[in-house]
């Protein structure tokens, strides 16, 4: 073979060869792009149940949203339900209304029973134009050389605070003596008492009759009530 056969077969051969090698790289190519269109194509339907799962979501938290405005107006509801109920409460506690003054009441004594007279009732009449309540009881000193309280009976304490209309009496059971006719009793013709809650002294004239015979020793008040009890104030 000669030289310039050979080389034309050499030139032919390498002709071929590139064109095989050409043709191989586009198919690589062609490949790996259809991969890539067919990656996106198994993307893209992967992102409608995305949007599916927010549209979902999206749904629940309307529902939270709705659930908790239900539960909102549930608990505004039952709060208005509960400051309703409050409120009428608080319109008929006897809690909210104002503790009598001296200057709301005027306070007078007669005896009780007797001969020998032992006891007296204090009235306590509410001359005020408005409610109020009398509280505790009365605190009364009967005589000067004795500047202690009365001591209070337990027992007489009522179970609800007396409330007073305009016009209404409350009344106090009030023990003097034993009756004894060797007791130290001493002659009141006045005294005085003041009204739980308040400092005004109230002078009380027990000078009818020729006035009370008191025994320092003896002495013992009630609660101020609405009305005398038998057995609460019995003593």
């Amino acid at each position: 073979m000669n030289a310039s056969r050979r080389t034309a077969l050499l030139s032919v051969a390498a002709s071929a060869a590139l064109t095989l090698s050409l043709t191989a790289c586009q198919g690589g190519e062609g490949t790996k792009a259809e991969g890539t269109a067919a990656a996106q194509t198994a993307t893209s339907p992967a992102s409608a149940p995305a949007s599916g799962t927010a549209s979902g979501t999206g749904g629940s938290k309307g529902a939270a949203v709705g659930t908790a405005h239900k539960s909102d107006s549930t608990g505004s509801g039952s709060a208005a339900a509960g400051g309703s109920t409050a409120a009428q409460g608080t319109g008929g506690s006897s809690a909210t209304t104002p503790v009598c003054a001296a200057k709301d009441v005027k306070v007078s004594a007669e005896r009780q029973d007797g001969p020998p007279y032992t006891h007296i009732v204090l009235t306590a009449r509410n001359t005020s134009g408005s409610r109020c309540r009398m509280a505790g009881f009365p605190h009364i000193q009967f005589l000067e050389s004795h500047k202690q309280d009365v001591p209070s009976v337990a027992k007489s304490k009522p179970a609800a605070p007396t409330v007073l209309n305009p016009g209404d009496p409350a009344y106090a059971l009030v023990k003097l003596s034993d009756g004894g006719v060797d007791e130290d009793n001493e002659v009141v013709t006045a005294f005085q008492l003041v009204l739980e809650g308040d400092s005004t002294v109230i002078a009380v004239d027990s000078s009818t009759g020729g006035g009370l015979a008191v025994d320092p020793a003896r002495t013992l008040t009630g609660y101020w009530t609405g009305e005398l009890r038998n057995g609460a104030d019995d003593f």
